[in-house]
């Protein structure tokens, strides 16, 4: 075993338009950074965070990162003292799983410096617990595909139920951050808490007809079933230029494209490349109409989850 390890973990979008807290994949970039290293002060301790500097709690209690580690080595009856350097490479609020990204790459790079006492699947609740830290709910649709890399269905959260779907090879995905700021808790405030009959029936087969896409390769498929009844009209408002995005992302062969998470970031699926980078101009160029700055991310959907650098 060693006595340091540096980690990425990747960013993720959630829900994938119609799969509301119950679908997620990663993708290459942008993603989060971790170094650990073991000290003899038998503490977790966090000594530096770049990116986003403030923003986060420095209280190892507190801070997604060291809580979860902590929890991690509790259980594994170890009082290895830890030093955490954190680089977030992503912005917060973003919509593209910023804490979740910090949660992976702690409880995989303890696990690694630990010697792998724990199997990958061993590790999701520990993720979770992290969202829950930093969020207030222990979602999966971010810690999922973070931690499982590629595509990832939550069947069920009592019991946890997870299953990692197949993904097409050449599907792309293209990703915006406008700078503007959409808070986790106000969009979920504004969400219907009942909804009828018929948009329940229309969600479950499009949620049906994605799953299906993806796993026969079937992009017309795909983009047929990227449709969301139920949180998309209501959190679209919260989103400036949200409808000239999507519209004009379609016009120019994208599958499909929506919120990603609880937003402001817009994701896009396309299965060519040229295509999916297309898209990523004009997202920009209509952000730029409204004099909203933004960045742009294009890849493949990430298959592998955190890794080790």
């Amino acid at each position: 075993m060693c006595d340091s390890i540096k980690v990425f973990a990747p960013a993720t979008v959630a829900n994938v338009t119609c799969g509301f807290d119950i679908l997620g994949f990663a993708v290459d970039q942008p993603g989060d950074e971790i170094t650990l290293k073991k000290s003899r002060s038998g503490q977790v301790r966090i000594v530096e965070i770049k990116g986003d500097e403030g923003a986060l709690p420095l209280d190892p209690d507190k801070n997604t990162c060291s809580a979860v580690i902590k929890r991690f080595l509790k259980e594994l009856g170890s009082d290895q003292g830890i030093d955490i350097f954190l680089e977030k490479k992503m912005p917060l609020g973003s919509g593209l799983g910023s804490s979740a990204a910090s949660s992976v790459a702690a409880v995989y790079a303890i696990n690694e410096l630990m010697g792998r006492p724990r199997t990958l699947e061993e590790l999701l609740p520990y993720a979770m617990e992290g969202e829950r830290i930093a969020c207030g709910a222990a979602h999966a649709d971010n810690v999922a595909p973070g931690l499982y890399g590629g595509f990832v269905l939550i069947r069920s959260y009592d019991p946890l139920d997870v299953i990692r779907l197949k993904t097409p090879e050449a599907l792309y995905a293209t990703l915006v951050h406008p700078h503007i700021e959409v808070k986790t808790k106000d969009a979920r405030e504004i969400l219907k808490k009942q909804i009828y009959f018929r948009d329940s029936v229309r969600q479950s087969g499009n949620v049906a007809g994605l799953i299906t896409g993806l796993l026969t390769s079937d992009y017309d498929l795909i983009s047929r079933s990227m449709h969301d009844h139920i949180v998309e009209p209501i959190r679209s408002i919260l989103i400036p230029g949200y409808k000239d995005v999507k519209d004009r992302v379609m016009e120019i062969g994208a599958l499909g494209a929506g919120i990603s998470g609880s937003g402001p970031s817009i994701f896009a699926l396309s299965n060519d490349e040229e295509i999916a980078a297309n898209v990523g101009l004009e997202m920009k160029l209509i952000y730029a109409g409204f004099e909203i700055e933004s960045e742009i991310y294009v890849s493949r959907i990430n298959q592998y989850g955190p890794r080790i650098i």
